[in-house]
């Protein structure tokens, strides 16, 4: 068989044999999205009321705002988001066919094992290419879970994977300097997973190998192609089980320099003017992108771990709630993140991405200087969220969202119900999006 071919059985078998811890965290996933939905949906509302009202399509919308605040899960090996586009179509899936919940979950948990395993099959030549793997690979896992939500056949899924990866796009230079158009990536992605699925469903008849053919997705995407990532599905571990979940509003990258330093500072109670400077040592991809000290907008400091470590610093924390346009005009943060430099520890480069740590070292004007490492951050499945502590995330942004506590309960009660209402829970979620 070719690359195509063991790639589509690798999937079938895989959903064929679906255990309920891996429901169960597709349960955690929907949860975790529907509260980076909320939250986004307003903040949208708020900065962007235009976007809003010209939207090309609800799946856009939607994968657009769950990726806006930086809060949404994603995977360190394929350094992929997922949720925003994946779920996002999955849902807009069982809304028009009214799924079934079952369908819904083997749906996302399908979306994501496609999506995964395309990523780490092309990274990391990928991101050095300049491709936003969010985008691309969010494409092929989007229009994956539709095909796995809907039960198609064979020959669906092998036109639906043409599709997708035929639609395959996005680059990492939509990100710099002031821009604010890196959800677009993502919400394309939902788009594109859309139509893909919608025009795979008649079986077209397509290339005999997408993946793996001389002029395919390997061929095209990277320089470092892994194809055993499509081929070999004799670890039966299942990608969503190796997700991360976030609690910091920053790029990942920037997540285990903030828990560091955050670490130091709950023990220590610093005082910014004490500070001489900071150091951050960190893997490769983590620096590149993600070292600048001038910050040209919200976008822009979601992205640099230096204004992060200065958040964690003088905030004490690096919510959805501390990246706006007064902490990014603070005197004391401004001046903080001129202080830290960020730079590349080889060690931590050889790790990557089976770790993704950084050494943090704050350097005293009284000559002290103190050190914290962090090789997994919060939300890693080596430190997972717990259940408590991923409901009050979605609190918190539902809430934001314009969720009562009493609709805050209702969906978390649905969320684990086990034949959940999807209609109930985002009829209340879109409602007060809406308002």
């Amino acid at each position: 068989m070719n690359v195509t071919e063991s790639f589509i059985d690798g999937l079938i078998s895989q959903e064929q044999s679906l255990k309920d811890k891996v429901k169960q965290q597709a349960r955690k996933v929907l949860l975790d999205y529907v509260g980076v939905l909320a939250g986004g949906k307003r903040y949208l509302a708020e900065k962007h009321p235009e976007l809003i009202a010209s939207t090309p399509g609800e799946a856009f919308l939607n994968g657009f705002a769950a990726h806006v605040l930086e809060l949404d899960d994603g995977h360190r090996h394929g350094m992929i988001h997922l949720g925003a586009s994946i779920v996002t179509v999955v849902l807009d899936a069982a809304r028009k066919e009214n799924l079934g919940t079952d369908a819904v979950l083997r749906g996302i948990v399908m979306g994501y094992e496609a999506a995964v395993r395309c990523a780490r099959a092309i990274q990391p030549g990928h991101k050095e290419r300049g491709y936003h793997v969010s985008g691309t690979c969010g494409t092929i896992g989007a229009a994956m879970g539709v095909a796995f939500a809907c039960g198609f056949n064979r020959e669906q899924i092998k036109s639906t994977l043409a599709c997708a990866v035929s639609s395959t796009a996005g680059v990492l230079e939509i990100q710099e300097q002031a821009s604010e158009l890196k959800p677009y990536n993502v919400g394309r992605a939902a788009m594109d997973g859309v139509v893909a699925a919608q025009v795979g469903r008649l079986a077209m008849p397509g290339p005999d190998d997408i993946l793996g053919g001389k002029r395919g997705f390997l061929a095209a995407m990277t320089g470092t192609p892994k194809p055993e990532f499509l081929t070999d599905f004799s670890n039966t571990d299942y990608a969503i089980m190796g997700i991360y979940q976030k609690v910091h509003a920053a790029c990942r990258h920037c997540h285990p320099a903030i828990d560091a330093t955050l670490d130091m500072q709950k023990k220590l109670k610093l005082q910014p003017e004490d500070i001489e400077k900071i150091e951050v040592q960190t893997y490769k991809l983590a620096v590149g992108s993600h070292d600048h000290t001038l910050i040209q907008g919200i976008s822009s400091a979601k992205l640099s771990t230096p204004f992060a470590v200065a958040l964690a610093i003088v905030k004490g924390s690096a919510g959805y709630a501390d990246y706006n346009e007064d902490t990014i005009n603070d005197y004391w943060i401004t001046d903080m993140t001129c202080k830290v430099r960020v730079i590349e520890n080889d060690d931590l480069t050889r790790q990557s991405p089976a770790v993704r740590g950084a050494q943090v070292a704050i350097y005293m004007k009284n000559g002290r200087v103190f050190e914290a490492p962090c090789m997994y951050p919060k939300g890693e499945p080596e430190n997972p969220l717990s259940r408590e502590e991923l409901e009050e995330k979605f609190r918190g942004l539902a809430i934001y969202g314009g969720l009562t506590s009493a609709e805050c309960n209702e969906v978390i009660s649905e969320i684990w119900k086990d034949n959940l209402s999807l209609n109930k829970i985002l009829d209340i979620v879109c409602k007060k999006s809406r308002n």
